[in-house]
Parts: C-alpha cells; sequence; structure tokens
C-alpha cells in the first residue's frame, strides 16, 4: 500500500488531480472513486493512456501488487485502502502545511454568492484561493483544498451538507480558522431531519471554531446565528443595526440590481451590485466584513464588489424578445423561495398606476416555480405555502412545475416537468415581461428557456 506521505510527494511533483478521465490532461493524477453506479477503478487504465501520472486505486488488478504498493504490472497505479479516504487524508495532509487563514462558508441559502463575494474582495489584496463551482461535498472540499498552491495568502472553502456529522467531517480535514453560516432555513429537511437538525448540522461549524480557537463572522439580525455562535472566542458580527459591520439597501435610482450603503465599520460609499434581490443584502455585507477586517481598502472592496457578476443560474438578470428574466435556477428551498418571490413582488418594474397602488406592475410579472427537493414529509405542506404565498399577489401568470407543486391545491397552469414549461413558454408568445423562473436543481428550470433560438445574454450592471 502506498502511505499519504508517499503519495503527498508525488502529489508535489504532479499536483493536478481528476476523479473524471472526460476531464483528464495530461500529468494529472486520477483518483478511481466510486459510486453507486459507477466504479473509478475500471477507469484506471484508460486514465493512464490518456495521460495520467499515476491512477491511485483500492482495488487490485489481476497483475497483482508489489511489495513497494504500485502494481507489478504498471508502476503507475498505486493501490491504497480506499480511494475516497486516501483523498480526503491527502487534503488534511496538504491543509496542515499552511499557516494561513481557511474561511469555511456553510449555511441554507446564499453560500455560492458569498463564497464568490469573499473571494472576490479578499483577492483585490491578497492572493486567494475559492471553491470552484459548487465542489462543494466529501469529493469538492478535498479537492478545492488540494488546488491550494503555496503561494496563497487566503483560501475560502464552500462547505455544502444535507445531513449532520457532514459539515464536521468537512472542518477534520478542511480546518477552518474562520467560519461564516449564511442562515439558517428550511432546507434539506429530509436529511437533517427537521428544522432542529438543520441548525444542529450547519451549527458543526461553530463547533469547530468554538473548539479550536477560531472566528465567527455572525449575522447580528439572526437570532438562531447569534444563539447558536455563543461560546466561540472570536467573533465579528455584520448586519443591518448594532453590529460591527452595518449597512442597509440603498434606493435604485435605475434598474433592478442591489444597491448597498455601508452604515458603519466601512467607508466604501455605496457598493452598486450586479445582484438581484434585497435578500443578497448580507451577502454583501459579510464579504465587505471580512475584506475590511483583514486590511482590504475600501475603495478595493466597493470595486471587487461591483465588478462580481452572478452566473450559473443564480439570480441572473437576462433579456430576451424585451422580456427580463430573472434565472434563479440552482437550487431552491422554501426560505430562498419566499425570498425571491417577495423580492420579485416588490421589485419596482416601472412607475405604471396600478397594483395596490404602489405603481409596481403586477400586470407585467411572471412566476414559473419548480418544485423543491429533500424536504421529507413536510414537503406538501411546504409547496403549499409557497401556493398560499403566490397567491397574495395579482401576477399576470403563474406556471407550478413537477415534484409536490402537483399535489399541492391551486388554479394555476402547471407542468409535469420543465420541458413541457419550455414548449409552454415558448409558443406562449410572451413579450415586454417580467419572468422569475426558480426551481431546485433537480427541476432544471434552465431549461424553461432552452427551446428558444437564441440565448440570452446576461445584463450587465
Amino acid at each position: 500500500m502506498v502511505t499519504i506521505e508517499e503519495l503527498y510527494e508525488i502529489y508535489l511533483q504532479h499536483p493536478q488531480i481528476q476523479t473524471d478521465t472526460r476531464l483528464l490532461k495530461p500529468g494529472d493524477i486520477f483518483f478511481a472513486l466510486k459510486g453507486p453506479n459507477f466504479n473509478g477503478n475500471t477507469f484506471a487504465p484508460k486514465a493512464l493512456e490518456l495521460g495520467a501520472a499515476y491512477a491511485v486505486i483500492d482495488e487490485k488488478p489481476a497483475t497483482g501488487v508489489d511489495t513497494n504498493g504500485s502494481t507489478a504490472g504498471d508502476p503507475r497505479l498505486l493501490l491504497v485502502g480506499d480511494v475516497l479516504t486516501t483523498l480526503q487524508d491527502l487534503a488534511l495532509h496538504h491543509r496542515k502545511r499552511f499557516d494561513i487563514p481557511f474561511i469555511a462558508i456553510t449555511g441554507s441559502n446564499g453560500k455560492t454568492t458569498t463564497k464568490e463575494l469573499v473571494h472576490a474582495a479578499l483577492s483585490a489584496e491578497y492572493i486567494t484561493y475559492t471553491t470552484r463551482g459548487n465542489l462543494n461535498n466529501h469529493i469538492g472540499v478535498p479537492l478545492t483544498l488540494l488546488s491550494v498552491r503555496r503561494d496563497a495568502e487566503f483560501a475560502v472553502i464552500e462547505m455544502g451538507a444535507n445531513h449532520q456529522k457532514e459539515i464536521a467531517g468537512y472542518c477534520r480535514y478542511a480546518l477552518p480558522t474562520h467560519g461564516i453560516i449564511t442562515n439558517i432555513g428550511r432546507a434539506h429537511l429530509e436529511g437533517f431531519g427537521g428544522p432542529e437538525g438543520v441548525k444542529k448540522g450547519k451549527g458543526e461549524l461553530y463547533d469547530h471554531l468554538r473548539d479550536h480557537n477560531g472566528t465567527a463572522f455572525v449575522l447580528r439580525d439572526s437570532d438562531d446565528l447569534r444563539q447558536m455562535s455563543r461560546g466561540i472566542p472570536h467573533v465579528i458580527t455584520y448586519g443591518t443595526q448594532d453590529a460591527d459591520y452595518t449597512g442597509r439597501v440603498a434606493p435604485a435610482t435605475a434598474g433592478t440590481f442591489l444597491n448597498v450603503e455601508i452604515t458603519h465599520g466601512a467607508t466604501t460609499g455605496v457598493i452598486h451590485t450586479a445582484l438581484v434581490g434585497d435578500y443578497n443584502l448580507p451577502n454583501v455585507l459579510v464579504a465587505v466584513a471580512v475584506a475590511k477586517h483583514f486590511g482590504v481598502p475600501d475603495v478595493r472592496i466597493r470595486k471587487a464588489i461591483e465588478q462580481y457578476t452572478p452566473s450559473n443560474s443564480r439570480s441572473q438578470l437576462l433579456e430576451k424578445d424585451g422580456n427580463h428574466i430573472i434565472l434563479d435556477a440552482y437550487n431552491a428551498n422554501p426560505s430562498s423561495m419566499r425570498a425571491a418571490i417577495e423580492n420579485f413582488a416588490k421589485l419596482p418594474v416601472d412607475s405604471t398606476p396600478g397594483s395596490n397602488g404602489s405603481g409596481i406592475g403586477f400586470d407585467k410579472k411572471i412566476l414559473i416555480l419548480g418544485a423543491m427537493a429533500e424536504l421529507g414529509p413536510e414537503s406538501v405542506h411546504e409547496h403549499q405555502g409557497i401556493v398560499d404565498l403566490i397567491g397574495r399577489y395579482p401576477w399576470r401568470e403563474v406556471v407550478l412545475v413537477g415534484g409536490d407543486f402537483l399535489k399541492a391545491k391551486h388554479n394555476y397552469k402547471s407542468f409535469a416537468n420543465s420541458k413541457e414549461a419550455a414548449q409552454w413558454f415558448h409558443h406562449a408568445g410572451i413579450k415586454d415581461a417580467w419572468l422569475l423562473i426558480k426551481g431546485s436543481r433537480s427541476s432544471r428550470m434552465e431549461e424553461v428557456l432552452a427551446t428558444l433560438q437564441d440565448q440570452p445574454k446576461t445584463t450587465q450592471a
């Protein structure tokens, strides 16, 4: 068997790791992971053919294994006890080589946006590595750690979870020195075992910081997070009031993007973001708090946040055929769905007199919502709650797609899946409207736009 120390020496010579042969580049190390429907060991020879420097396996090939731990047939095949555990242990071995801040981010909503904003703000002054995309699980976290190079001054690690003990497991090999829990919402209720399970599971990050003399950036506006963070040696607060760093939504002179005025802790002036939704206010505030705490100049903080543009179906503002489309189809749970709907409801589309005398044109607003996943026994109830919320406003049109939206009581348009909804949208001839498209990843709500001949282009702030 190859030891972690021996494998680490190989990694230092070949620091690119891949778990998918389709993405493999010459010189990479291939880790032959297993899953319910695949066995990476069977792809190891192919990985070597494609140019992998080594392949880490946990099943003996037919040729046997020599005394050095490599296969008798090919010394580039490295045998270990368990490939996944070895990947995580290698990440820990690498992590221990650094004496820099490692900032972990978790929460029910807004993890990736917060991660991107914090990374952008810190990168304005420091060499900062972060999670690519949404590689935030038991495979993605160690891969992220192993992507951190020796020149790093900061690392920002996103941690996703859908059951208890998962965040604690990530902390074992990420060893975060600082942490952020964005919020506690009604997400992954099935896996966590209900709302209290969500608190306990996400709170495992706070537990690690509490036990290791860590620092937490805590949203002062959240009663849950204030209570959960008690006992952590170092706490820095942010929020709308009574915090180390405070801010508020600033009036927009035009358009629909979020403007943020920092009212205490920094003198950035108004930050004009490319984010849609007031619910992104805490995400911006914590990015300001982290960057300011570590000495990034105010003007660089503002510029970095203003230059960040969301992607990958996260609150993107798109335009097509005169329609304005808020595509927020990366993920959804009851908390984020409610926030998105309520923000969309108060969005001042134009000054047309009408709806509730507020000047908000509901006659132009259309909801296309996909089902929410992993809610367990509460799923139908939670979907019905969203339907009830929708009913408070006079939308031009409402379309509900799939899952337990099909079991909720409503009189709105309903489709079994996003492809059916896409066909409706394609033939509806909608013009000059505002649309919110949102749903869980499994609903694939971005497919609603897929039948259009031209993909919408992202609007720049």
